[in-house]
């Protein structure tokens, strides 16, 4: 399906009451309707398990996109009559033989030609049960498209991604299967091919001929707020390191694609997780850090430490934080550190990546007594989006000494544009066929194979973590792991 057309379908989403489904799909769904985007030909069917009427969910969906939406709500009431709500026992077969009576009901009604999406809004163990229930009660025979939309975690490792992965695929092909990404809807992250491969400018500059190092951060000021639960099964490593910090490294490092098409542009990133340089486990405290936040102030009030927090063990070893090096042993990154690094309780909410250019090898400037600066470029995703361009020109006077100077494009400084949530993006992408944003089954397999090995070392180191204070941009020991390179971490939060 083209991009222009308006693609129709029921969309069932599991875990129709929760908070993922409240602020970001309903409020998603929205926009792609008002836009235009998704033809009038579309329902909702939001399965939970409390006991609501049709008029509840419509009373949520109405709410949710009142509170998370600004502006204009033509089309409000028309969007919310198209929700009609079901109660269901996942484990129950009877339940999806009501769903399918449901759907079908809807399908002739609205007629939607039998195109159906799952998205699984739930708790990663009933993923399994609920599909194997959805080919075995015939949900998924229609005369249309089924697929299967799927939040992370994606497993808790690679044995249990395997696993989870075998029961999915005995009811869904893998191109039938989306496993979504957040970070890949977002307007910068899909920008980093234009820049790369529109540009002149970069492409040609885009190896180790000309690039120092790389540096990805993704930096939140929250700590784990009411999440310690989940947090304390999780930490910074599996909830931020093996999906979205290693999609943009594959993103940034990818050869060109033969052609622009999910197959093509999957193969050149796939081909560089492969790439990836093993760690073993001597070596891991030589390339990865992990630490927790400690106390510290914000705002001028006093927050505690993470192992203060609600549902958090007093002895707990979870990282809040982690950086790492990682080398890509192919003939364009050769010798390229790419460092990345995440944490909670940082100085600022920010994505950024930031790639510094090698300094000329003869430097006129230099040897004149002067200091030019390194030349950047920044990508920045959230919160704000745009990029900047770090270049040397001459200080305004008499002498000849130069200064930097800060080229700079804010997508939020164009007027009249509001970039889509990333959600809206992929929903879209889903209901027309474009899988190029979500991750393939061998990308969770390649990224958990590297990430277990760092986990597994973790487990068997008894040193306590070291702490870096709430506010700060992590410990010492993140600096330490550029500073033996001859590199340091660029500002991003003063950027």
């Amino acid at each position: 399906m083209h991009k222009n057309e308006q693609p129709k379908s029921i969309i069932v989403i599991f875990g129709a009451t929760g908070d993922l489904a409240k602020r970001k799909l309903y409020p998603s769904l929205f926009h792609l309707f008002q836009k235009g985007h998704i033809s009038e030909q579309f329902a909702v069917v939001g399965i939970g398990r409390r006991e609501w009427s049709d008029e509840t969910l419509r009373t949520q969906v109405r709410d949710s996109i009142k509170n998370e939406i600004e502006g204009e709500h033509t089309k409000l009431e028309e969007f919310c009559n198209q929700f009609y709500y079901k109660a269901l026992n996942v484990t129950s077969k009877q339940s999806y033989t009501e769903l399918k009576t449901l759907l079908d009901q809807l399908d002739s009604r609205y007629h939607i030609g039998g195109n159906r999406v799952f998205y699984m809004a739930m708790a990663p163990e009933f993923f399994g049960t609920i599909a194997s229930y959805l080919k075995s009660e015939q949900l998924t025979d229609t005369e249309g498209w089924t697929r299967l939309v799927i939040e992370k975690p994606f497993g808790h490792d690679l044995e249990s991604a395997e696993t989870l992965n075998t029961e999915i695929r005995e009811a869904f092909r893998e191109d039938e299967i989306y496993r979504i990404d957040h970070y890949l809807g977002k307007e910068m992250v899909q920008n980093i091919q234009v820049i790369r491969f529109a540009n002149a400018v970069f492409e040609p500059l885009w190896n180790n001929q000309h690039i120092a190092n790389v540096q990805i951060t993704s930096s939140e000021r929250l700590g784990v707020e009411d999440r310690g639960g989940y947090y304390e099964n999780s930490g910074a490593l599996r909830d931020m390191v093996q999906n979205h910090l290693l999609q943009m490294v594959t993103l940034l490092a990818m050869d060109p694609p033969l052609r622009l098409t999910t197959e093509e542009i999957r193969s050149e990133k796939i081909k560089v997780l492969r790439a990836l340089r093993p760690i073993v486990e001597q070596k891991v405290k030589d390339s990865f850090v992990r630490a927790q936040y400690g106390q510290g102030v914000y705002d001028g009030e006093k927050v505690q430490g993470y192992l203060k927090e609600k549902n958090v063990a007093p002895d707990s070893k979870t990282e809040t934080f982690v950086a790492g090096k990682l080398l890509i042993d192919n003939y364009r990154w050769a010798g390229v550190p790419f460092y990345i690094r995440t944490g909670k309780r940082m100085a600022a909410k920010s994505t950024k990546i930031v790639i510094e250019f090698k300094p000329q090898p003869h430097n006129l400037y230099l040897n004149n007594g002067d200091d030019p600066g390194a030349n950047l470029l920044v990508i920045h995703i959230q919160p704000d989006e745009g990029m900047s361009l770090m270049l040397n020109g001459k200080k305004i006077g008499t002498t000849g000494d130069t200064s930097s100077v800060n080229l700079h494009y804010s997508q939020h400084g164009i007027d009249g544009i509001n970039t889509p949530e990333a959600y809206e993006r992929l929903l879209f992408d889903c209901m027309i066929g474009d899988a190029t944003n979500f991750a393939h089954w061998d990308e969770v397999n390649l990224s958990w194979t590297y990430i277990d090995a760092i986990s597994e070392a973790w487990e068997g180191d008894k040193d306590s973590l070291p702490s870096y204070s709430s506010g700060s941009m992590g410990p010492k020991e993140a600096e330490d792991l550029l500073l033996k390179d001859g590199f340091h971490w660029w500002p991003i939060e003063k950027m």
